[in-house]
């Protein structure tokens, strides 16, 4: 068994004063990485500052330090799954500095044992499973989670479109028309939709008021960047689109995200998908992205991978979404 750091203490979260060291942590992990992602204060604080039922940062959120200083933190968390299960999930990062030397098994350790304790209190027919995710580019995290018998159950693409040239606009289906929304109520009508949509595809997805107010909150939330087909009165699918100011600067790049391209059940296999993703790719370059991207799940039951392909991405990266029995090792 690895010997764990001198001085190593694992502690809850103390509240806004950590995000910080929780950023300087994040950020070294992803340049040691060589993981293209990166985050402000004003998002981890975001998500922070709007606990729920699924994740209360200050229940589910613990950091690690060695002599006060903050070489990690991890946070567990649950959702119900479109497959049936409820599922426990953690995460974690360790500033590469400390990495091999126990940190990780420490966090994992103790994010397992919190979701055991998690599930004991909760109510529910749904079979428990435990999950983790973990970035093909962090072979150590995939080899953590190997070693605590985690298995792969699902693959996951992120996708890049390199330039923003050359984009062919199909037209959109008849009877569809682009219709921009400018309130709370429509914001919601399209948080809906989506989560609706998503519904036919695997994994877990937290549609709760709280999350709701956690992404009009975001410090990139621009509507003004969403693309929403109608059908009269009813959304038929739409593209949440973003641009991350923080990150561009910070990697010298100006790339824009597809967040979600979604399609509700009745109004699919009728090329609307790649209208609204083409069109996603007009308006960035019109906002002056020179490039895209997108994640998708790589057995997604819609055909999305051949409509971004189709589209001119290509695969840049892949991760697995990886599962074990509750009860195992316990």
């Amino acid at each position: 068994m690895r010997t764990l750091p001198d001085g190593l203490v694992l502690r809850p979260y103390a509240g806004l004063s950590d995000v910080p060291e929780m950023l300087r942590v994040f950020t070294a992990s992803n340049v040691a990485d060589e993981i293209d992602e990166r985050a402000s204060a004003a998002f981890l604080t975001t998500w922070l500052t709007h606990p729920s039922e699924h994740f209360d940062p200050a229940n589910d959120l613990v950091l690690a330090e060695v002599d006060g200083e903050v070489v990690g933190y991890g946070w567990a968390f649950w959702v119900d799954t479109t497959d049936g299960l409820r599922e426990y999930l953690t995460r974690g990062h360790v500033h590469p500095v400390w990495r091999r030397r126990g940190v990780g098994s420490a966090i994992l350790a103790r994010n397992v044992a919190h979701l055991r304790g998690m599930s004991a209190v909760h109510d529910t027919d749904r079979e428990r499973v435990m999950g983790t995710f973990a970035d093909e580019r962090r072979p150590g995290a995939v080899a953590l989670v190997r070693a605590n018998g985690y298995q792969p159950v699902r693959y996951f693409f992120e996708m890049l479109r390199p330039t923003l040239e050359a984009v062919v606009i199909p037209p959109m289906p008849e009877g569809l028309e682009l219709r921009p929304i400018s309130d709370r109520e429509g914001y919601r009508r399209v948080w809906d939709a989506d989560a609706e949509a998503f519904m036919d595809h695997w994994g877990g997805f937290d549609a709760s008021d709280a999350s709701f107010e956690e992404w009009l909150d975001q410090p990139d939330f621009d509507p003004s960047l969403f693309l929403i087909a109608w059908d009269g009165d009813e959304i038929a699918g739409g593209v949440i689109n973003e641009i991350d100011t923080t990150e561009n600067e910070a990697l010298n790049r100006k790339r824009g995200l597809l967040a979600s391209v979604f399609v509700r059940r009745p109004w699919r296999r009728r090329g609307l998908a790649a209208a609204l993703v083409a069109r996603s790719l007009l308006l960035l370059r019109e906002r002056g992205m020179t490039s895209a991207w997108l994640g998708v799940d790589a057995d997604n039951p819609t055909g999305a991978l051949g409509v971004y392909e189709r589209a001119g991405f290509a695969v840049h990266s892949r991760a697995t979404a990886y599962r074990k029995p509750m009860e195992a090792d316990r």
